[in-house]
């Protein structure tokens, strides 16, 4: 068995007119959460789609635990399996029902399929709701049932592709735990996601794509020491200073931030926050709190790609 387990080297894909993948170069070790980040349009799930063989690439290599995904697809999806960004499972029926159906659907016998739904139901804390419908269930609980039907196999790769899209800050933490713990049995994992704060929570390794090509990689660390030193972070107590407050502190840095809140490099640190707090006090401005604080993975994609992760990409 290969050492990596995903790896992909200049993948490119188009639709017409329209690249999707200008050139994709990845390489997952086994055992590992490689967070692949980026906005929308950027090109992470058409990256998903053509390492799972859904899309063929229209140039470039990839592989699955050695398996060539063009040359050899079912070998490739007999080890894999994918959650997408919106759930999959049956609305009419129940979890148990749905857990039981992708079993049966994986040739597992009647008495293994059931067995199996049991196994992950208690996992994913679901054996309470386990026999009503799904159309009942939150968010959350609809995309730990997704989640784990995607695991019925137990496969050696895991592909999410923006798993926590949509739900409140609780669920997303929930999926978190979820998602250690499947990397702790073994399995690999590529992630997706717009959520900076995500990458950094799950992440081993981290790519930033942006239009279609990876423009950076490595730890939650290396990244933000691209970006190096500190931030001042201000609040401002009346948004309407916003503009005032821009013209007032332009040679310090580029100003980032909108409304109230406004981030500021600042690379002497204390002696940078006290010259802030000394000239918004000088003209009145009031400022409802001021820190100082390490760079963020969102500071590194703007510093990368000079948008934020919310921008749509062209």
């Amino acid at each position: 068995m290969t050492d990596i387990m995903v790896q992909a080297k200049g993948v490119k894909k188009r639709f017409g007119n329209m690249v999707a993948l200008r050139s994709i170069d990845l390489a997952v070790p086994a055992g590992s959460v490689l967070g692949v980040l980026g906005p929308n349009g950027a090109g992470k799930t058409t990256t998903i789609n053509c390492l799972t063989t859904l899309l063929k690439p229209d140039a470039g290599w990839a592989a699955i635990a050695g398996y060539d995904v063009v040359k050899q697809p079912a070998a490739v999806r007999a080890l894999i399996a994918v959650t997408g960004q919106f759930a999959a499972v049956d609305e009419e029926l129940t979890a148990r029902e749905n857990l039981i159906l992708f079993g049966r659907l994986l040739r597992l016998s009647a008495r293994q399929a059931a067995h199996r739904a049991t196994e992950l139901l208690e996992q994913f804390d679901l054996l309470e709701a386990s026999k009503r419908r799904v159309k009942e269930f939150s968010g959350g609980m609809r995309r730990r049932l997704d989640l784990a039907a995607s695991i019925v196999a137990e496969p050696l790769v895991l592909f999410l592709d923006e798993p926590t899209t949509g739900l409140d800050p609780r669920s997303r933490r929930q999926l978190w735990e979820m998602v250690r713990a499947l990397q702790a049995r073994g399995i690999t994992i590529l992630l997706t996601t717009q959520y900076l704060e995500e990458a950094d929570e799950l992440a081993n390794r981290i790519v930033v794509i942006d239009r279609g090509t990876v423009i950076a990689e490595g730890t939650s660390d290396d990244l933000k020491n691209r970006v190096g030193g500190t931030f001042c972070e201000l609040e401002l107590a009346d948004p309407k200073d916003e503009m005032q407050v821009r013209q007032l502190l332009t040679d310090l840095g580029d100003l980032q931030g909108k409304g109230s809140t406004l981030t500021l490099p600042a690379p002497d640190g204390v002696a940078t926050l006290s010259e802030v707090v000394q000239r918004v006090s000088s003209i009145g401005i009031v400022l409802s709190d001021i820190s100082l604080r390490r760079p963020s993975l969102d500071d590194v994609f703007f510093a990368l790609t000079g948008h934020a992760t919310g921008d749509e990409a062209s």
